[in-house]
């Protein structure tokens, strides 16, 4: 859907490592590229060997998919290598994690769907894509609640989120290994349309939106025509003027290539760009006690280490962004109080939403006062 995103080198790490793939099986290629000896012939082979000799000897094994590339993690914080290498060290070698990035078992809805039905034991799934088969979750869509990073973090490790919101997921099939967020999500305009930095600048505006009710709610507050387009027509939209605008975090405009289409950007902090990663709750129960031990000991340190690199690959972001000649700004204190103002959980229009995802106003408002209850994880925003 768009163009590469490296220099000519790592396009060429990319041709080598389809050619690891097919000889040697993508799992090996992917433990190869870790190790740098993805250009060593018999490093190689002796990976491929020992990955092979791993699989036979463990008890369990569990396929894991995503739709991100294993490198993509330079750019987007998706940790796919460092939860197999956490689970499988976690583990002793007992659980052995069989990697299908890239899309190659689904992506979005479909990947949800296949968790739940236990094809695939556990992948990563956005929360706007995972909300269709564990509703509860699209709370984080509400704007300005828990937006920022910190706040994210400090809500997913709460214990009000794991009395309130973690029963409902495992009620629906899932076990939640962990959520994390790849950084909050943008307002960004395509080029030959003008920057937003308030709710002003967003009048009449059409703003590609994924099929969430909370997500076009919260632009039509802000005065735009909010316009469900499918993630894989979203480049052409927005070179045909068919869209605008588009709301992903830096980081995901980078690794899905709008540096050739997006002229401004905008880090309001309104919504997190969430992720999960989830497993198949009857794959999980099925493990013994020691196995349930190391895999939520890995899922800790796993999620720890996302947060670490949301910064490290916000920098490589905006690089390229800046690169393509993006223009990339905070709103003000000002700016974002409008912000706030106009589309803020406060407003009334949220109600019914927070009484059928929480359960009740009050439970919403527990929820709330975790998020903003500094929790085990710190970590930072972008401030300019």
């Amino acid at each position: 859907m768009s163009k590469p995103l490296h220099d000519d080198s790592t396009l060429l790490a990319r041709r080598r490592f389809l050619e690891a793939s097919g000889r040697y099986g993508f799992t090996a290629a992917v433990v190869a590229a870790l190790g740098g000896t993805l250009w060593n012939g018999r490093a190689l082979a002796q990976t491929a060997a020992d990955e092979a000799a791993k699989q036979k000897a463990a008890k369990v094994t569990m396929l894991f998919a995503t739709k991100y590339k294993i490198e993509d993690w330079a750019v987007y914080a998706v940790p796919q290598a460092q939860y197999k290498q956490n689970l499988e060290a976690a583990s002793r070698g007992a659980i052995y994690v069989k990697l299908h990035p890239a899309g190659q078992l689904g992506v979005g809805a479909a990947l949800a769907q296949k968790i739940q039905g236990g094809t695939v034991q556990g992948g990563a799934v956005s929360l706007s894509n995972f909300s269709p088969y564990a509703p509860s979750v699209d709370l984080i869509n509400i704007p300005f609640w828990c937006g920022e990073n910190q706040r994210f973090a400090n809500l997913v490790t709460s214990r009000a989120w794991d009395k309130d919101i973690t029963p409902k997921v495992v009620a629906r099939g899932y076990k939640a290994i962990f959520y994390f967020t790849v950084d909050p999500r943008t307002v960004a305009t395509r080029r030959g349309h003008k920057p937003v930095r308030t709710p002003a600048d967003m009048q009449g505006m059409k703003m590609r939106v994924p099929p969430s009710q909370l997500l076009q709610q919260f632009y039509r507050l802000a005065g735009a025509n909010p316009t469900v387009v499918p993630w894989g027509e979203t480049p052409t939209a927005l070179k045909q003027g068919v869209a605008d605008g588009l709301d992903p975090s830096i980081s995901a405009l980078a690794v899905f290539g709008f540096q050739d289409i997006i002229a401004n950007i905008l880090a309001l902090r309104s919504v997190p760009d969430a992720q999960m990663f989830a497993a198949n709750a009857n794959w999980y129960n099925q493990l013994d006690t020691d196995l349930k031990t190391a895999f939520d000991l890995a899922a800790s340190k796993t999620q720890v280490e996302s947060f670490v690199q949301i910064a490290k690959a916000r920098a490589n972001a905006i690089a390229i962004m800046k690169k393509g000649g993006a223009q990339i700004a905070v709103p003000t204190a000002a700016e974002y109080t409008q912000w706030v103002e106009a589309c803020g959980e406060q407003r009334r229009e949220w109600n019914d939403f927070k009484v059928k995802l929480a359960g009740s106003i009050e439970n919403f408002e527990r929820l709330k006062e975790a998020a903003n209850t500094k929790g085990p994880i710190t970590v930072g925003d972008f401030t300019g």
